[in-house]
């Protein structure tokens, strides 16, 4: 333990702090001795848990009263950002909420209630390896109904339910909804927050990751919080029937356009995926090459109004060549085919996060979940299995 004087800041390795109660009429400062003016001044002890220029990240910060009674303790990092915290039922504890971040300076000022006054300071260690993420949709962003909250970490993420209790979802009207993890489509880990059901239209959503001082696990420490945000706008769904080659753009309940298609030619490799696929991406004029998914070299052409569904590269988009087959088979490479006119129309009317829900026979099967965005393949209670916290 040390004794100092109010406002006397410690030395950056003490732990403990010496709180000298000043009396309720007098305004001097103790004397090294703890003596105020030739009189006794009580004197109060408290502790800190984390001391030094290397203490350890990832705890809670702990600062414990000898005797008397907490009055308010701050505990303040190098820019500016507080940590708050509660003090026990005895007035004796104060235990922040969040832990200590790595790699950051922390200033510690405790008062008692006597009005005594003490500061202490301290440094975590610096993460021997960072964690960071990608956030999508990006922020303050409009989306359709089908839109998840998905997050793709750069490392391995071992400790997912300590990771998921930091990710706090609200949104305006109180939308149910879960996380659930996954290997995306790169290989890294991801974590999709999505609602029981379709978004209603005009709900805002935020998302506040508060990571920073969270270990992932053997990928390292997060070292930053994170915030995004964004809205839902109209509720359209988009209907492929791939029995019946239709694509129908249907709005708040009533279809606004049907348009005949050619999809995948079925019996092979080449067939459509069926289930809710949510539109990615609007990508314009992009050119596709077979040998990219797989086929060979099937084709090679620049093709207009791509809308991209999964990573393994169907869309929707304009397919001129097809013609012949609009409206009556299926003989695409795998993508939905439309007339120039048709795929303008579509284009410009959908929204990235619409979902496509994909129906008919003439398919090799329901796209995979980290395919794209395809929880909404799962039932709710098949969902919220993949909850770390559940």
């Amino acid at each position: 333990m040390h004794r100092i004087r109010p406002r006397t800041l410690l030395a950056p390795t003490a732990a403990a702090l010496a709180l000298a109660a000043l009396t309720a009429c007098s305004g001097g400062a103790a004397t090294d001795d703890g003596k105020e003016g030739g009189q006794d001044a009580p004197r109060t002890r408290i502790a800190v848990n984390l001391s030094g220029d290397r203490a350890r990240a990832g705890e809670p910060v702990v600062v414990t009263l000898a005797e008397g009674e907490l009055r308010q303790v701050t505990v303040t990092d190098s820019r500016g950002a507080r940590l708050d915290g509660t003090v026990s039922a005895d007035k004796k504890r104060w235990t922040s909420g969040r832990k200590a971040a790595p790699g950051t300076a922390y200033a510690v000022e405790a008062r008692d209630a006597a009005g005594g006054s003490a500061r202490a300071e301290f440094t975590t260690a610096a993460a021997e390896k960072v964690n960071k993420l990608t956030l999508a949709p990006g922020k303050n962003t409009t989306v359709g109904i089908g839109q998840p909250l998905s997050i793709v970490f750069d490392h391995p993420v071992k400790n997912k339910a300590e990771v998921e209790k930091h990710l706090k979802v609200t949104t305006s009207n109180r939308t149910e909804g879960s996380w659930g993890w996954m290997t995306d489509w790169s290989g890294k880990d991801r974590v999709d927050w999505r609602p029981k059901e379709y978004w209603k239209s005009g709900t805002k959503v935020t998302l506040n990751a508060e990571l920073n001082g969270v270990d992932s696990g053997s990928g390292g420490w997060f070292v930053r919080d994170y915030t995004t945000g964004f809205s839902v706008g109209t509720s359209q769904v988009v209907k492929v029937d791939l029995d019946a080659h239709r694509l129908s753009l249907v709005r708040d309940g009533q279809v606004v356009r049907e348009v005949p298609m050619s999809a995948g030619t079925p019996g092979g490799e080449k067939a459509s995926w069926r289930g809710k696929a949510v539109l990615m991406s609007k990508e314009g004029t992009i050119n596709m090459r077979s040998e990219t998914v797989g086929l060979g070299d099937a084709y090679d052409k620049m093709v207009d109004y791509s809308m991209r569904l999964t990573w393994s590269g169907m869309y929707a988009h304009a397919a001129p060549w097809n013609a012949a087959y609009f409206g009556n088979a299926n003989r695409s490479s795998g993508c939905i085919g439309m007339s120039d006119g048709d795929a303008r129309s579509v284009y410009e009317e959908v929204r990235v996060g619409d979902p496509f829900e994909i129906t008919g026979s003439d398919a090799k099967g329901t796209q995979a979940l980290n395919n794209g965005y395809g929880e909404w393949n799962l039932s709710w209670p098949e969902w919220r299995t993949r909850s770390a916290l559940r």
